[in-house]
Parts: structure tokens; C-alpha cells; sequence
């Protein structure tokens, strides 16, 4: 029964927050994402365990905020406009991403290891340091491999992914209440391929507001995008599957696959700048965006580990942050790829749709997804290569 009504819950509530946001104004306001985040995070932590009328079965839960990233990114992508995306503007957002990370890492290591500066202790925290270095320039896949090759011991092991979930969880928070503000205040708001708007702003006389993909008017171009989305994400975990050596999904390889034949299927005549196809990915989004809301129950948190940590990782992301700000202020780098590139680096790929919406710059999908790429694939030479360097000087 509580799975039946977790499925109602996960695909009913971001439906009528869509509906209701062309009602009430002030949900577009704040973001629809917001208002779903609060409604996740209010029934994860507010509804008492073993509630008798609504328990969320945590295993469909899973499979939702599983399914919503692979469907969203083809949606979306189909969607975009592929002329507005430049190679070398994307090397310069990692770039500049990818030292403020670097810099914020090493400062950190030096700054939060033991008191008590024994060879075990400053093994142990170069060990930290590395893992912490896949993490926020590559992701998840990149964190177990890295632990695994600096042999860094399972207790660690499980601090960090406590600690990761705490202080990325905070900055996702950042980035859906104030991101937009923070960024486009701070630097330039990102001027658009076709016209000099900023990307939060609309055309003049043009209606910015999501259109219902499921109405009968648009319902042919709906299932087409449906249909070649299901085709997409099916080759791309199955051939995720063949290449992998754990026996789950190589992550990179499967958003690759997604990327690569979603942009490809957008230059299609019949899905050229499909907005259907869009907003039918940002519900997709929106369902992510619940989910994982969904997911965060602090009673279940383990934050009584080691303490150092946890402020590493937070001075990780505080620093890095700052310090890619000032970067973006000296190479003029705008508010909306910093943000995106943060969100990459920081949260990992398939965290870019709910930026990208965030945003209302569908554009910057593409921009997002390959500086995630490109930190998944060099995330553990980093962190392997910076752990042998810490142990040497």
C-alpha cells in the first residue's frame, strides 16, 4: 500500500505544483523546485516513523530520483539550442572550476588535519583529502574508486558519505533558495546566443511559462520525445552495463551516452527546439527535485563521527565557491556558468537539469553536463595523483 502511495505522491505533487504556479504567481516566484524541496523535506522529517495513513516506501523513492535524471537530460537536451554552446567558454568554466576546487582541497588539508601530527594521522587525512578531491571534481563513482586505491579504511569511508550528503545537501539548499539571486547579483547575468536579454528574463510579448506537455494539442510531440527518450536511455544503460566492471552502470559512460545521443536526436527536424519536450524534462526535474527532498532524513544521518571532517568538506565547498567567483570576476565569466558549473562540480551531472531550471536557461545544459563529464573523467587522476604528492612532500 505505501508504495501505491508513495507512486500517487512522487508523480501527483509536482503535477499540481506545476498547476498551481500559473494560479498563485508567487510558486513561480520562488521556484516551484522550492516549494517541492519544503514539501519533501517537511514529510521526510515531520511525519512521525510508522505512520499508520502515509510511510514513503524509501525503495520507490529511490528508483524515482534514479529514473527522473536519465529521462530528464534527453528531454531537455532535445529541447535546447545547440548553436548557442562553445567549446572553448566550457574549458574555461572547468578550468576555473576545477583549480578552486584544487586550491580549496590542499588550503583545507593543511588546515583541518589532527592536532596530534603523527605519520598514521597525516596518512589518514591524505587519504581524506584525495577521496575529497574526487568527489568535488569528478563524483560518487569517482569517491569508491579513489577509496579503494589509496586504501582508505571502510569507517572513513563511511564519515564522508555522511558528511557529503550534510554539506552538499546545505549547498543544494543555497543553490535552490538563493543561487539565481546570488549569482546573477555577484556576476554578470549570461547574455543569450540570439538576443541581449539575460537568461531569466523573457522576450518582449513572449510567454516564458511552461506549457502542459500531456495536453491534447501537443500530446503527438509529447510521445515522440517520450518515445526516443525511452529509446536513448535504454541503449545508453545497456551499453553502461556491458562496459562496466562492478555490475552496476559506469555513471560516465551512461551520462556520456545520454549526452551524446540526445544532442544528436535534437538536430531531428521534427524535435528542433521542442519546447514540449522541455518542460516535459523540467517535470522530470521536478520529480528528481521531490525525491531527493524525500530522501534527506536527518534522524538517520550519521554526524557523530569525526568531526574534522565535516568542516573539511564544508571549507571544501565554502572556498572553492569563493574562490570561482573571483576567477569568473577576472576571465568575466557570467553568473549562470559559474552557478551550473558549481552545481556539476560540487552536486555531480545529473544535478544540471535542476540548475538549468532554476535558471530558466535552457541553454545551459549542455555547458553543465560537460564540465561534470569532464570532472568525472579526470576526477581520479586528481585525487589519486594529489595522495601519492601529500605523501612524498
Amino acid at each position: 500500500m505505501n508504495t501505491v502511495i508513495t507512486i500517487i505522491y512522487l508523480i501527483g505533487v509536482p503535477l499540481l505544483v506545476m498547476r498551481l504556479s500559473k494560479r498563485w504567481k508567487w510558486i513561480d516566484k520562488v521556484s516551484p523546485m522550492t516549494v517541492l524541496y519544503v514539501i519533501g523535506l517537511a514529510v521526510a522529517n515531520l511525519i512521525p516513523e510508522g505512520n499508520v495513513v502515509f510511510n514513503v516506501d524509501i525503495d520507490t523513492n529511490t528508483l524515482f530520483s534514479n529514473l527522473a535524471v536519465p529521462l530528464a537530460i534527453p528531454l531537455m537536451l532535445m529541447g535546447c539550442d545547440m548553436n548557442s554552446w562553445h567549446v572553448g567558454k566550457a574549458l574555461k568554466v572547468f578550468l576555473s572550476g576545477l583549480v578552486a576546487v584544487l586550491i580549496a582541497t590542499v588550503a583545507g588539508f593543511y588546515i583541518f588535519q589532527p592536532s596530534e601530527h603523527t605519520p598514521e594521522n597525516y596518512k589518514a587525512f591524505a587519504q581524506v583529502c584525495a577521496v575529497a578531491t574526487g568527489i568535488y571534481t569528478g563524483g560518487i563513482p569517482n569517491m569508491g574508486a579513489i577509496k579503494q586505491a589509496v586504501g582508505m579504511p571502510h569507517q572513513t569511508y563511511l564519515y564522508m558519505t555522511s558528511y557529503d550528503l550534510i554539506v552538499t545537501g546545505l549547498y543544494l539548499v543555497f543553490v535552490i533558495f538563493f543561487g539565481k539571486t546570488v549569482f546573477r547579483k555577484l556576476l554578470s547575468p549570461k547574455q543569450t546566443h540570439n538576443d541581449n536579454t539575460s537568461s531569466g528574463d523573457t522576450k518582449k510579448g513572449e510567454d516564458n511559462t511552461p506549457v502542459n506537455p500531456f495536453d491534447k494539442t501537443h500530446l503527438k510531440s509529447t510521445l515522440l520525445a517520450i518515445a526516443l527518450t525511452l529509446a536513448i536511455a535504454a541503449v545508453s544503460y545497456v551499453v553502461s552495463l556491458l562496459v562496466s566492471k562492478d555490475g552496476g552502470p559506469n555513471m560516465t559512460v551512461l551520462i556520456l551516452l545520454l549526452t551524446t545521443l540526445a544532442i544528436g536526436a535534437s538536430f531531428l527536424p521534427s524535435m528542433k527546439k521542442q519546447q514540449h519536450s522541455f518542460d516535459l524534462g523540467l517535470y522530470c526535474v521536478y520529480v528528481f527535485c521531490l525525491a531527493i527532498a524525500t530522501a534527506c532524513n536527518v534522524r538517520e544521518m550519521d554526524i557523530a563521527g569525526s568531526m574534522p571532517i565535516l568542516y573539511y568538506l564544508g571549507f571544501i565547498i565554502l572556498g572553492s565557491l569563493i574562490l570561482q567567483i573571483i576567477f569568473a570576476k577576472l576571465l568575466k565569466i557570467d553568473g549562470d556558468s559559474v552557478m551550473v558549473c558549481s552545481v556539476a562540480l560540487i552536486n555531480s551531472p545529473p544535478f544540471v537539469p535542476l540548475a538549468a531550471a532554476l535558471l530558466n536557461n535552457k541553454n545551459i545544459v549542455v555547458l553543465g553536463i560537460t564540465v561534470g563529464l569532464l570532472g568525472y573523467m579526470i576526477g581520479n587522476y586528481l585525487g589519486i595523483g594529489l595522495y601519492h604528492l601529500l605523501m612524498i612532500l
